[in-house]
């Protein structure tokens, strides 16, 4: 999962970023927790719903992979894995041409 900018806060500790990206393998993805905190929409598997440019529910937020594919081979992983960094990098563009006031 993919979260821009901003600020996590949980119990345990506070992350100050502008960029965090968590890899993880595992056999789905736990919905209490950080999913549930952010509150990205599931898909009929339980996994993390994302559209074609990898971006959850949750503008900012991003997935690939396990979290939305569910348990697959690594190669999966990796191609889900670049999709995501495309996303996120239009995703920033855009941000960025928005945020000059250029169409």
């Amino acid at each position: 999962m993919f979260f821009l900018g901003g600020m996590y806060r949980s119990p345990e500790f506070t992350v100050d970023a502008d960029l965090v990206l968590l890899a993880l393998g595992f056999l789905g993805p736990v919905q209490s927790g950080l999913l549930e905190d952010f509150g990205v929409e599931l898909n009929e598997r339980g996994n993390v719903k994302a559209d074609k440019n990898k971006m959850t529910s949750v503008t900012g937020v991003f997935t690939a992979g396990d979290m939305t594919r569910g348990q697959s081979l690594v190669v999966w992983a990796i191609h889900e894995g670049r999709a995501a960094a495309r996303g996120v990098h239009n995703y920033l563009r855009q941000s960025a041409v928005n945020l000059l006031g250029k169409k």
